[in-house]
Order: structure tokens, then sequence, then C-alpha cells
């Protein structure tokens, strides 16, 4: 061995004395042995002679460093044999070659660049050392899962078809779960890289699944398997939760349906295919509710659920489909309260078909229940049982279900036919085990009891149960039937420790007298330990799904042992318990429910009253920011409005001006008259301007009754709307300065009349001096020119001025309506903010009220509290903790440290 490595080390330029070398070497460490020599040589010396040459070889790290070197060599003659040489090692000496891998530098990525070989051969190998070198080290794990070992394997397995694939898909599917199984960190990354929505094609199937291969059906398998890994119980429930939920979201459940109800599957795949649906499911309510709609292709369509029950208590099914059958049905009930009710409602008469065509899932159960076969017996009780499970409510509503046991007799209780059935024990022939049905029947009545004191009541209610169970108890039997007698102990214990005292013949006190007269108390104890102490007790305790070697083997359920564990405690210091402890205890308990009753309804009050609280101070906070805003608004308005003030006044001063140029422009014209040097041309054209003057008389009357009309009608509408501004703007100073600013416009629209009527009067003079000398004519058709144009000039500049009027009026009632909208808001705003603000004062007042109550009540408790401590009883500060209203109080409890508690509590919350 010396001598070759020496050649690996000395002779790299040689490719091929290097293969050979890596080849002997193989061959010198590997078992890989043909089948004729297996058969020569024994297994152990094999193994042992591989071994002690491994040992040999990696006793220099340097061995297996020169390895890795020679194994990044793209030369095939060279890597190949390398890679063998690899996966040997790890077979042999896999945790110390591990470690050597892991400690040399970049050892796990040079190996992880296999996988992108383009030479199969080398590839597929190379996924062989992968799994090799990832078994059992969670460090070397992680690595290769972020070397993107995820998205190169998925690619391998889509590459070869899937589940049609060969026996690649298979080695990648094996590495795969070496990477997943139990590593927290590589299922979350795997979730997070959305590699789950990838196994979806898998699990598509055809319409004929007649002729499955065996390599597709092992690829199934191992697939489903891995789907298992990522939803597994034992994962932490934050992350199965997730993996659940984007199974559901991706289609992935769907798919698996869809193989559960499809036809032509052969039995295995079945199997585990509703194993992988359980774990998909379980405790997870949106899958829960989606499995409760999946139908299968019968006719008429039938539930998913109803046509597995009918498999699992159909004994001619194979036994593991059975048992798969039934932890599908567990987990489906797991903690799902509304799939509980409607399980147990097919059971009540309201709901029981009349008609008989649909057989429902509370049939199937009833119908196994007491049917010939003791694994129906087993497993339909164990599934009611789960209906019941942690469900006061369902316990009781259960007692109502009546069984028509035969034509002519009265029905009786499902509760009355279970302690029937356990009574009679071997009188019924059942085929297999004859412990089993009893052992079923008697979980299902402890589960059942517990925690239920009507059903205790109901139980107890049958004169003959009882003596039954002291009888069990008190007989020496065999190991099988101590199993039994350890049943009967336990629900002879819960009739005693749930009894509410209703029944005068079998109060607690009578019940523990005749335990003590016909069994003692040692030896009940005694007997009850025989089921925490059996070996199935604690195969079943290991974990939720029921695994058996064999159906006799089929005794407990898991989630039955937890209630055993929870029972045998609480069962045992009860019966060593007196009379007057237990009244006691009673009388305190009954007092620390009313007390715990009155906490949590202050309680109840208090989080309601923080809830409103925060509900105000958030629409406090919302109306603060919308009053900033309107403010913020207002603001703004108020500066449109001071540039359209400052507009305003420029367009007035303008205005002004230019009636001052007209004004003095008028008297210019009138200073001016008529020269004298202008008179003989004034004669000469007097004809001509006569028949002028009669057109122009004509036009100006017209115009006269125009500017007549308007002046009137500008007036009407400036008294109107004085009005109604003063109405709607009464109070608002700056609308009282655009109301005087309009009057001075109305007063010189007045002056503007004046002037008009002034020249009209002008003209009727000039007209009577026309008529009275001739001299005169020619003054009095330049007069009359001159009036024409003037009153041209007039009527445009009335126009502007009227245009302008109406335009601020408009713009001035829009500012106004404005400045209304935004008063009434600030209005409304103040006023709900002085409604909450006395809204919250007065939840303060009635919390410090509430916070004295609290302080009172916790005195009482505390005294209480002493009061069982004394008495011997074990008290939890549970409450003390939660309510936080003691704090850091002592136990003597003085008045004003409780004071400054509740203080305390009071500025917290």
């Amino acid at each position: 061995m010396e001598h070759l490595i020496h050649v690996l080390q000395t002779d790299r330029s040689d490719s091929e004395i290097i293969g050979y070398a890596l080849d002997t070497l193989y061959n010198v460490i590997s078992n890989d042995l043909e089948e004729e020599e297996q058969e020569e040589n024994s297994a152990k010396q094999v193994d042992d002679l591989g071994s002690q040459f491994t040992e040999i070889f990696i006793k220099q790290q340097e061995n297996v460093t020169l390895l890795l070197t020679l194994v990044e060599e793209f030369d095939f003659h060279v890597r190949w044999p390398g890679v063998k040489l690899l996966t040997s090692l790890l077979k042999q000496q896999g945790p110390q070659v591990q470690q050597i891998i892991l400690v040399s530098p970049m050892g796990v990525s040079r190996l992880m660049d296999l996988l992108a070989d383009s030479r199969e051969v080398i590839r597929n190998d190379g996924v062989l050392l992968l799994q090799q070198l990832t078994k059992s080290n969670a460090a070397i794990q992680k690595i290769v899962a972020f070397e993107n070992a995820f998205e190169r394997l998925l690619d391998i397995i889509t590459e070869e078809g899937n589940s049609d694939g060969g026996i690649v898909v298979e080695d990648c599917l094996l590495l795969l779960q070496n990477l997943l199984k139990n590593n927290n960190s590589n299922q979350n990354f795997f979730k997070e890289g959305s590699y789950i929505q990838r196994m979806k094609p898998w699990f598509e199937v055809g319409d004929d699944n007649c002729g499955w291969s065996a390599q597709k059906v092992t690829n199934l398998h191992l697939m489903l398997q891995l789907v298992r890994v990522l939803v597994s119980p034992t994962n932490p429930p934050g992350a199965t939760s997730s993996c659940q939920k984007a199974m559901f979201h991706c289609g992935l459940l769907q798919q698996l349906c869809t193989i559960l109800m499809a036809t032509g599957v052969p039995a295995d795949i079945l199997t585990e295919t509703i194993n992988t649906v359980s774990e998909v499911i379980r405790g997870c309510q949106t899958n829960q509710d989606y499995f409760a709609s999946v139908n299968a292709p019968s006719n008429p369509p039938r539930p998913a659920i109803v046509v597995l029950l009918m498999s699992m208590v159909n004994e001619r099914q194979p036994f593991v489909l059975r048992c798969a059958v039934l932890y599908c049905f567990q987990c489906f009930l797991y903690k799902n309260q509304k799939g509980q009710g409607e399980i147990v409602s097919t059971l009540l008469p309201s709901t029981i078909d009349a008609t008989g065509n649909s057989v429902s899932a509370g049939q199937l159960l009833c119908g196994g229940l007491f049917s010939t076969d003791s694994l129906s017996n087993w497993c339909a009780a164990v599934a009611l049982a789960h209906a019941l499970q942690e469900n006061a409510t369902l316990k009781e509503q259960l007692l109502r279900v009546q069984l028509a046991t035969s034509i002519g007799n009265p029905p009786v209780s499902l509760l009355q036919q279970c302690t029937n059935i356990l009574s009679q024990g071997d009188k019924i022939d059942r085929r297999g085990s004859k412990v089993q049905t009893r052992v079923g029947l008697l979980m299902l009545l402890c589960t059942w009891l517990s925690n239920c004191s009507i059903a205790v009541t109901h139980f107890l209610h049958n004169p003959a149960n009882v003596p039954f169970l002291t009888g069990q108890i008190a007989e020496n039997l065999g190991e099988e039937e101590q199993l039994v007698q350890g049943l009967c102990a336990l629900l002879l214990g819960i009739s005693i420790y749930y009894n509410d005292n209703s029944l005068e013949n079998y109060r607690k006190e009578k019940l523990k007298q005749l335990i003590e007269k016909r069994i003692g108390r040692e030896n009940f104890i005694e007997k009850l330990g025989f089921i925490s102490k059996h070996e199935l007790y604690s195969r079943a305790a290991q974990k939720p799904q029921p695994s058996f070697s064999s159906p006799d083997h089929m005794m407990f359920d898991h989630e039955f042992t937890k209630l055993v564990k929870e029972l045998e405690g609480v069962i045992s210091k009860a019966i060593y318990k007196s009379s007057e402890e237990d009244k006691k205890e009673e009388e305190v308990k009954k007092t620390l429910e009313q007390h715990d009753n009155i906490v949590t309804h202050y309680k109840k009050v208090i989080r309601e009253q923080d809830q409103e609280l925060e509900e105000l101070k958030q629409r406090i906070n919302t109306l603060t920011s919308q009053n900033e805003q309107l403010q913020a608004t207002v603001t703004q308005q108020v500066s449109q409005i001071q540039q359209h003030k400052d507009q305003y006044n420029l367009l007035k001063v303008q205005l002004g001006k230019d009636t001052q140029h007209h004004n003095s422009h008028g008297d210019t014209f009138q200073m001016n008259g008529i020269q004298t040097e202008e008179v003989s041309k004034l004669k000469e054209e007097l004809e001509e301007w006569k028949n002028k003057h009669e057109l122009l008389q004509g036009q100006l009357k017209e115009k006269d009754s125009v500017i007549e009309k308007l002046s009137s009608s500008q007036l009407e509408m400036g008294a109107t709307e004085q009005a109604s501004q003063i109405s709607k703007l009464g109070g608002l100073e700056h609308n009282n300065d655009l109301q005087k600013e309009l009057e001075v416009l109305r007063s010189q629209i007045q002056l503007q009349s004046a002037e008009i009527s002034k020249l009209q009067m002008e003209n009727q003079k000039l007209q009577i001096m026309n008529a009275t000398a001739d001299p005169m004519l020619g003054d009095s058709g330049a007069t009359a020119a001159t009036s024409s144009e003037l009153e041209g000039r007039l009527e445009q500049e009335l126009k502007e001025l009227k245009s302008e009027v109406k335009a601020l009026s408009e713009e001035k009632e829009s500012l106004k309506q404005q400045l209304d909208s935004s008063s009434s808001t600030v209005a409304i705003l103040q006023d709900e903010k002085s409604k909450l603000q006395r809204e919250v004062a007065e939840s303060k007042k009635e919390q410090d009220d509430l916070l004295v109550l609290l302080a009172d009540q916790d005195q009482k408790i505390s005294a209480l509290k002493m009061k069982l401590k004394d008495l011997g009883v074990p008290v939890e500060d549970e409450d003390d903790t939660e309510s936080g209203d003691q704090g850091d109080e002592d136990e003597d409890g003085d008045e004003e440290e409780q004071d400054e508690t509740a203080a305390v509590c009071y500025h917290e919350n």
C-alpha cells in the first residue's frame, strides 16, 4: 500500500499508472465481491479486512487530501477510480473519513462538482459518493445543500423521467432523504427555495395504472417518503405547518388525493400514499377541510373518508392498509373540532339517513365496533375515541346515540352497548385476539369518560358496571389479562376522579370504600401500573403512526398513552384522599373556580377596554392627521383668496384710471365746442347733416332704451346679490371687504349712467339750438357727431365692466363655498375630539374601579391558596403569573405592597 500511495504522489503526470494504482487500492479496500466469493468467505472476515486496509490508508490524512485532489482531475481514467475509491473508504470508515473531508479546504465543494460532470458514469457514481458522505453528518449535509445540491438533483430527476426513471432517480432520492431527514435547516432551505413546487410532477399518474415496473414502484415509494420527511410529526410544528401549507397551495396534496382515489395503483404505493396524505393534513385546518371535500369517483360519489373507513373495517383488506387508513383518520381529526363534529353528527338521531341509501362514517364505525372481527373492533374503537379527543361537547352529544340491537327490543345507548360487549368477554366467538376487543372498548370508554362528569354519571347509572370492574380487577388472571385489569382500574379511577356525586349510591367516598373492601388500595394501584409497564405501551408512546409487526401487537394508541400518563398520578392521589379532604378540596375548587371566573371576566373586560382605548387612540390619531390636512388646505385657500383680492384691487385701480380718462376726454370735447371758422363749412353741409341727424336721432333713441334697460337690470342684480351675500357671509371680515368693493363698483356704474343721462340732456339742448338759429346748426351737427362717438365708447366700456363684475362675483362665490365647507369640517372635528376625550376619561375611571375589584379578589384568592397549602394540597401559581397583579409580592401579602403592585399594573396597562 505504501508503494501504491507513493505512485499517487510522484507519478501525477502519468494518468494511466495513476488510474491503475487507484483501481488496485479500490480492489484491496472494497468489499464488492462476486456472488461465488461471497459464499466462500464470511461477511465478517471481509468486513474486517476492508476496515483494516481503510484504517491503514486514512491514518495519514494527507492520503485522503491527495485523493480529493485526484478526483478534481478531468481525465476519466483518474477521476472515476478516484470516486469509487473514496466511496469505498466512506463505506468502511465513514465518520473518520467525513471528518477529514470536512476539515480539508474546499473538500465538500470539490466533490459537488461531480454532479455537473457531463459523463453520466461519473455523475451517477458521484451521487453514490455523496450518499455515503452525507450519512448522519448534519454539518456536511448543510454544506452540500448550500452548494446548490437540491437544484442539481431535481434537474437530474427531471432529466431521467421523474418516477419513470431508472436507478439514478432512486439514488438521487436517497441522497435527498439524507439531506432533509432530521435536518431542520435544510428543510427550511428546501421550502424557501420553492423546491416543494417541483415535486408535484412526480405524482402525475394516468388513468391506466396497470403494469408498473418494479423500479417505478421503488421510485414512487421514495418520493412519498421524501414528502413525509418534510411534514413529519417529529419536525418542529412551525416548519411542518409551513410545508403543509406550501403543499396545498402548489397542488401537491390534490395530486396525492388523486392517486389515493385512482384505480390500479399497487397496494404498497396506495398504503404509503395514505400515510403521506395523513401527515400532510395532520393538524392543518385548511388541508383537513380540503380532504373532507374529496370524493371518490363512484356512482353516486362518496366522500373519500367513507371509502377509506370501509377498507379499515373490512377484514379482507391487508393489515398494513388498515393501519394506514386508521392513521389517516386520526390525522384528519387531530386538532380538528370541526371534523370531529361532522363525524359524531353522523351518529346522532337527527342526521341519520332514514332511507339507508348512503353509508355514513358513523354507521361504518358502529358496524366495525360491534363486528365479530377483533381487529375491526379495535380500529373502530380507537377511531371513535379520536373523534372525542379533548372535546367535552361531543362526549355529551354522543350519549344521545341510540342503537337498535334486535327487532322487538327497545334501543339501547351506545355507551350501554359498549359496556354490554365488555361484560360478555369471551362469550362471543371472535376472529383474532381475545384481548384486543376489550382493550379497544376500554380505551374508548376511558377517553369518553375523562373530563366529562355527565358521561361518568351515565356510566355509573348502570348498576352492573361497577361490580364488573371490581370483579375484573380483583381476580388473579394470566399475563394477557393483566392489561385488561389495568385498563379496568383506570376506568374505575376515572369514574372516581371525575365523579360529581350526583348519584347517591356511587359517590366518590362509597366507591373508594368499595375498592378498599373488595380490592385493596395497594392492589388497585399495582394493577393500574400494569398499563405503563407493558412493552406494547412503550412502543405506542414513541410516535403517532400505528405501526405493528402483527395484528396481535395492536393494543395501544399513541394519544391514549398521553391520557394514561396524565391520569395515572392524579387517580393514585384521589384513591388515598379522605372524604373530608375531598369535601374541602371540592369547596376550594368551587371557590377557586368562581374567583377564576370573576378574574377571567374582569380580564376580559379590561382586554376589551384596552382594545377600545387602542381603537380610540387610532381614531384620534386619524382625526388629528385629517385636521392637520384640512388646516393646511384652509391656509392654502386663504392665500389663494388673498391673491384674488390683490388681483381684484389691481383691476379696480385700472378701472378707475380708465373712467377718469373717459371723463376728461368728454370734457375736452365740450370745451372745444365749435370754432367760428368752421361755421361757413358747416352751413354748406347742413342739408347733408340733416338727413344723417334724423337717422342718428332714431339710433340714439334705440341706444337710450337699451342703456336704460341695462342700467335697471344691473341695479336689480346688484341689490339681489348684495342681499344674498350678506345672508350667506355674515360675520366674515374679508367677505365684508369684498362687499364694500362691490358697492364701489356699483357706484361707479351709477356715475357712468348719470354721465350718459347728462349727455342725453345736452343732446336735447343741441336739438333745440338747431331749431332756433342757423349759425348754431353747425354746432348741433358737431355735437351730435361727438355724442354718437361717445355713446359707442361708453357702450363698449359698460360691457367690459359688466363682464368683469360677473367674473369677480363667480370667483367670490366659489371662495365663499370653500370657506364654508372648511369651517364646517373644522367644527365637526372639534366636536368629535371633545367626545373622544370624554370617552377616554370615562374608560380610565372604569379601569380604576376594576383594578380595585381585582386587588380585592387577589387578596381572597391568596388567602384561599394559603388554606390549600395548609391542607397539603399542591397549588400552582399560573394564574398569578398570567394576571400580573401580584408581581413580586411576598406570600404574606400585606396591603401596602398590593396597592403598589396594582398601581404599577395600572401604569403598565
